[in-house]
């Protein structure tokens, strides 16, 4: 069974501007649409508790601050996440090793493989 990415609704969590747009881009090409975009820990909390979304890719440093309470306040939620980082798998927080890890850089179809896995 295929994983539907046409109307998901996604939280981008990433301080670089233009990886962000470039995350942006890649998943309204694949049907997705942007539900929000936060640069750091207070806007991703924030735009958590606002809701309005299905799932959040989240890069592990946000401006030198780790994204561990964001992962936390998602899996509170039961709402689901990947993360994207440079730091490979390896960086992901304590407690959340079982996450999807979207490699940066990265392309299209690695965005698209990610959510596919992570949403399974």
């Amino acid at each position: 069974m295929t994983v539907a990415l046409e109307g998901l609704r996604v939280l981008v969590v990433e301080d670089e501007a233009a990886v962000a747009m470039l995350i942006e881009t890649m998943l309204e090409d694949l049907g997705c649409v942007v539900a929000a975009s936060a640069a750091s820990v207070a806007e991703a909390l924030a735009c958590i508790a606002d809701g309005g979304f299905d799932f959040a890719l989240l890069d592990l440093n946000l401006a030198g601050q780790r994204v561990d309470p964001v992962a936390a306040a998602l899996s509170d939620r039961g709402l689901p996440f990947a993360f994207a980082s440079g730091y490979g798998p390896n960086g992901a927080p304590p407690g959340f090793a079982a996450v999807q890890v979207l490699s940066k850089p990265f392309r299209r179809r690695d965005v698209e493989a990610t959510l596919r896995r992570a949403l399974g």
